[in-house]
């Protein structure tokens, strides 16, 4: 079986981001860049399954600037077998909305024939949590999200997914689409030795016109501004007070 691991290039999540101040989006300049979070688990969870004897082949994805290159390094320094850019603009600040990278994973799965694609359940820059459910959508296969276990069994997929009761097992047929949550396990570090060997490995170059897809953004960001700093808390001398302060001051009661 061949998986399919959609990466995604975003601002590592140890920066601490700022927005530039004309308020048009957050600043990218000598900012460290990584693999989304989600996404190495998305990858290490493929690796274990070919380490299982249930895959053979791994095939990594990244959609977006020409840079992106060095996180699907990332990823084969992991482990994985080879892998694809799809460089759809040039410019760091555009990232490619959801709807459009679903049709360009759609085209990859029409033409790579994965029996199983394993995405990160969201990236860190925007959050969307869409585009697995997208994908799903345009190639009329079934899904799984949120997964924090992952099994396969003959040609079903028992995945345990939480939810806000706690947690879900569901079955689905393959082929199928699985978006991976942060308990599902820990990735690997790359060694030095296949860090190296990384270098050597198959990296295709495609662009969004070779799949005929149109990525031009149908969203406009008005204004990026930061959170509201939080006031200062204030001490009580006595429960009356409190609830007094909660009942005129916040009312919350």
């Amino acid at each position: 079986m061949k998986i399919l691991v959609p990466v995604k290039r975003v601002i590592d999540y140890n920066v601490k981001v700022r927005v530039k101040a004309d308020g048009s989006g957050v600043d990218l300049a000598n900012v460290k860049m990584s693999m989304n979070p989600f996404d190495e688990i998305a990858v290490e969870a493929a690796l274990r399954l070919r380490e299982a004897g249930q895959a053979d082949e791994i095939v990594v994805v990244s959609i977006g600037v020409k840079q992106s290159q060095e996180t699907l390094r990332t990823a084969l320094a992991m482990g994985a077998d080879r892998a694809i850019l799809i460089e759809a603009t040039t410019d760091v600040q555009t990232d490619i909305e959801p709807l459009a990278v679903a049709k360009l994973l759609a085209a990859v799965v029409a033409q790579e024939a994965p029996g199983l694609v394993i995405c990160g359940k969201q990236a860190i820059d925007n959050d969307m949590n869409a585009t697995g459910q997208m994908l799903s959508a345009l190639l009329g296969w079934s899904q799984a999200t949120f997964a924090s276990e992952l099994a396969i069994e003959g040609d079903s997929a028992i995945v345990t997914r939480e939810v806000d009761g706690g947690l879900q097992t569901i079955k689905v047929s393959m082929p199928t689409i699985v978006t991976v949550d942060l308990r599902l396990n820990e990735p690997r570090y790359a060694s030095l030795p296949n860090i190296m060997k990384a270098k050597k490995k198959p990296l295709d170059e495609k662009t969004p016109a070779d799949y005929g897809v149109d990525v031009s953004p149908r969203l406009a960001v008005v204004k990026t501004v930061e959170p509201a700093g939080r006031k200062a808390g204030v001490k009580v001398g006595s429960v009356d007070e409190l609830i007094a302060k909660l009942k005129d001051e916040a009312g919350v009661i």
